[in-house]
């Protein structure tokens, strides 16, 4: 009875996440520096000839939306694997510095192709990815390794604290390659690094879907390692699971969602923790449901934020990064003092 109740409400939440998303992106359509309606949204939508508001919706709004929705994606199904993997609430790609080093290979990247022109814009975005991949894959390499001792392995409170480090460090390095670049180029790093998806197109999103398609579903397939993993190394061990290849394998993925997320959207921290935490307050610890249901609130708290970002200051912007800090920073140093 107790399975067929906890069943009905994973449904249930699925359902009314999936309605708020679908209301938040309708809004989004609406609202910006000019308001559509949405009977002239649905009438764009339906006619045959290009309309008075086809280029702000399908050119400049839309592919924004999309991207916001992906990376609230890839960003809260990352966090939940990292919560799950070493088993620590706090726990983010932000926090752990997986972020600063994939943001660190993006500025190297900005640095050494200044005066650079590519054939097209495309072509540079799928470059970016890469480049924060190793960024995060090194980022989480240092972080392992500091962090992990013979006696005791990785202890949550000493992973937090090296990747606060590393996450200074990187930020460090970060500030003497601005200092070096010419004004257009620290310019583009520095709105890069807040957090920002104002006036991105279709080609973002193309870079980015690829890296989802391929990771997620490994993720979803590795789900019932997580759970094992959530009951400690030693039961993991007892019960047949190779604890360190299997964690390994799973923070590669999580890396990899973070770094490809952060080379499209810049630097959104604390997105990744929060999503994670709601989730398991609503459908609890399993993550063959945890891990679909983080992505869905992932999406609505970006997508919520990129709406309160366009328009709170409108005509002016505020980057998507500072607003979701301010939602998420409150929170985690809650679950800091309750932890």
């Amino acid at each position: 009875m107790m399975y067929k109740s906890r069943k009905q409400k994973w449904k249930v939440v699925v359902f009314f996440l999936t309605i708020l998303l679908a209301l938040l992106f309708i809004a989004s359509l609406s609202f910006g520096a000019s308001f559509i309606s949405p009977v002239a949204i649905f009438n764009s939508v339906l006619s045959s000839t290009p309309g008075q508001y086809d280029l702000i919706l399908f050119e400049f709004r839309l592919p924004r939306i999309v991207l916001a929705i992906l990376i609230g994606i890839g960003m809260a199904v990352s966090g939940a694997i990292l919560q799950s993997a070493t088993q620590n609430g706090l726990a983010d790609p932000g926090i752990l510095g997986i972020n600063s080093g994939a943001g660190f290979a993006v500025i190297l990247f900005i640095f050494f192709t200044q005066g650079i022109r590519f054939e097209s814009e495309l072509l540079q975005l799928f470059i970016l990815p890469i480049f924060a991949l190793c960024g995060a894959l090194l980022a989480a390499f240092l972080i392992y390794i500091f962090s992990w001792k013979k006696s005791s392995g990785v202890t949550p409170i000493r992973l937090i604290l090296v990747g606060i480090g590393i996450n200074a460090a990187f930020s460090a390095l970060i500030i003497i390659l601005q200092l070096k670049m010419d004004p257009r180029s620290f310019t583009q790093a520095t709105v890069w690094l807040s957090g920002n998806i104002s006036g991105v197109s279709w080609s973002y999103t193309y870079a980015l879907l690829p890296w989802l398609i391929v990771l997620l579903p490994i993720v979803l397939f590795k789900a019932r390692y997580l759970n094992v993993l959530t009951l400690g190394d030693a039961m993991s061990t007892g019960l047949g699971v190779n604890v360190s290849r299997q964690r390994k394998w799973l923070l590669i993925l999580a890396v990899g969602l973070a770094g490809s997320c952060v080379a499209v959207g810049g630097g959104i921290s604390f997105l990744g923790l929060v999503a994670p935490q709601l989730a398991k307050k609503l459908v609890g610890p399993r993550n063959e449901i945890l891990l679909p249901v983080s992505a869905l609130v992932g999406a609505v708290l970006l997508l919520f934020s990129d709406l309160v970002s366009r328009t709170i200051l409108a005509p002016s912007e505020i980057p998507i990064g500072l607003v979701v800090s301010a939602i998420g920073a409150p929170y985690f140093i809650y679950l800091l003092i309750k932890s």
